[in-house]
């Protein structure tokens, strides 16, 4: 007995589509989501440059093999490689994230849509020097500014009501998608070869979130976004080359991602792509801290000067927090590398309260070692707050909200500090702009020296000039 199967093919999912056709065609026209953009790009890199004087992160730049040089290839900012494009984005994007301090955006899944700038820039660069190399018109920062735009949209919108975590896949997988889209058309795509391109990414393997997780936390978080946006790279490189794609990657029965990687359900889309997610976008202004800490550490900053001279008389430390927290940063036992502190809600709240700010430098062994942090994080207490895990998925709020509060042990406590809104959340966004730009200044003077970082502050003061600047003239700007 034989069951009937048809071979015909269909016609692509239309999840795939409808991203294909908003990354190819659709016009952005929002002045506050360019406004944003242009803040993103200012900050994304300059963590990166940041993340240029740690070691363990420098240590995976460069060409694949050492002292390779791709003439009109794309360039690493903050660096001499000159590389092609696909190892660029892989650099740009492991400098981008190393540190935890780029841009968030929290949902049923988070995820940090500037992870899309690795493989953005890189196109645009290599893209640009071909056209230029062939006396085209090369395309500008507008292109890149938008196709920012487009990135974190596909990216924000699929997280909304979609939860990869839930099932074990990093959230990664839409840098890789969101990346995928732009990059092709950045690279002269058409629709239906964007298409191609995402069905690619879809059919292609995840990453699973087993580095982000305790027991086996590690560096890999730090650079899994720099591999899905070079990998989005090279599958849109393959797609331009007239790789084919499979229509049904999402809905195949059996075998497409649905029923293989996502239990059988179809995505939930609410909203139409537009500018949405640039213009709510979350910044880390503060601290280089896993999101969900964020006002968890503003709160144990303003506690400081109460708690830092009497560390031996606290009795207890009361965290009230939000089920997501409780579910990836709450942790006890043994921290076992600067990735795993920077994930655990208890160390980032020791160090606020202990030195009254935190550094990535907080992170490291050395500072680690201070037997007072563990100390103090022995006497917390996490507990959730049904209110802030409801206001933290409300459209409306998308508030991040903790309180911390010290009890001690004559019986006597300080004010329940309760924070809901952190400072690079849109409500707090007039706060928030000046010290955005003071961090990008604090930032670029770790990496460039006073003539150079003060040229590039220039050019982010005059938007129009840097917004008609070609691709490879900005990033020469950042050359060392």
């Amino acid at each position: 007995m034989s069951t009937y199967l048809t071979n015909e093919r269909p016609e692509p999912d239309q999840i795939i589509v409808d991203m294909a056709r908003y990354a190819a065609s659709a016009a952005i026209d929002s002045p506050l989501a360019y406004d944003t953009a242009l803040y993103c790009l200012m900050d994304t890199l300059g963590c990166g440059f940041l993340a240029l004087r740690y070691p363990e992160c420098a240590k995976l730049l460069g060409p694949i093999v050492p002292g390779t040089v791709v003439p009109n290839g794309a360039r690493v900012p903050g660096t001499s490689f000159e590389t092609d494009p696909v190892t660029a984005a892989f650099n740009i994007g492991c400098m981008i994230r190393w540190l935890d301090y780029n841009d968030t955006w929290l949902a049923a899944e988070w995820g940090h849509p500037s992870d899309n700038l690795g493989g953005i820039l890189a196109a645009a660069d290599y893209r640009s020097r071909q056209l230029a190399a062939a006396g085209q018109a090369p395309l500008t920062m507008h292109d890149v500014l938008t196709a920012m735009i487009k990135a974190h949209e596909i990216q924000g919108v699929l997280a909304l009501e979609n939860s990869f975590n839930r099932v074990g896949l990093d959230h990664v997988v839409l840098v890789k998608v969101a990346s995928t889209a732009v990059v092709t058309q950045l690279l002269g795509g058409t629709e239906d070869e964007i298409v191609n391109a995402l069905s690619l990414a879809w059919v292609d393997g995840q990453s699973l979130r087993t580095y982000r997780h305790m027991p086996n936390t590690g560096s890999r978080k730090s650079w899994a976004a720099g591999d899905a946006t070079s990998r989005a790279v090279r599958l849109s490189l393959m797609a331009l080359r007239g790789e084919m794609g499979y229509p049904s990657a999402l809905t195949a029965s059996r075998w497409g991602f649905y029923d293989t990687s996502f239990g059988g359900k179809p995505f939930s889309v609410s909203r139409p792509y537009g500018s949405y997610v640039m213009e709510n976008i979350l910044f880390k202004i503060s601290f280089p801290a896993e999101f969900h800490a964020q006002t968890a550490v503003e709160c144990a900053i303003a506690l400081h000067p109460q708690a830092a001279g009497r560390l031996d008389d606290i009795a207890a430390i009361k965290l009230t927090t939000h089920e997501s927290a409780i579910r990836i940063i709450d942790k006890t036992g043994p921290l076992h590398n600067p990735a795993d502190r920077d994930h655990c809600l208890q160390y980032m709240v020791a160090a606020g309260l202990l030195h009254g700010t935190l550094t990535a430098d907080h992170y490291e062994d050395e500072a680690a070692a201070d037997p007072r942090i563990d100390a103090l994080r022995a006497l917390m207490q996490v507990s959730e707050d049904k209110r802030y895990s409801a206001d933290y998925l409300d459209p409306a709020k998308r508030s991040i909200a903790n309180s911390v509060q010290i009890m001690f042990k004559d019986g006597t406590a300080t004010e329940k500090i309760e924070i809901e809104y952190p400072i690079g959340h849109r409500r707090r966004r007039e706060e928030g702009i000046p010290l955005l730009v003071r961090k990008f200044e604090q930032n670029v003077a770790t990496r460039f020296p006073r003539k150079q970082a003060q040229a590039i502050h220039d050019l982010f003061a005059d938007r129009e000039r840097l917004l008609a600047m070609p691709v490879q003239q900005f990033v020469e700007f950042f050359v060392i």
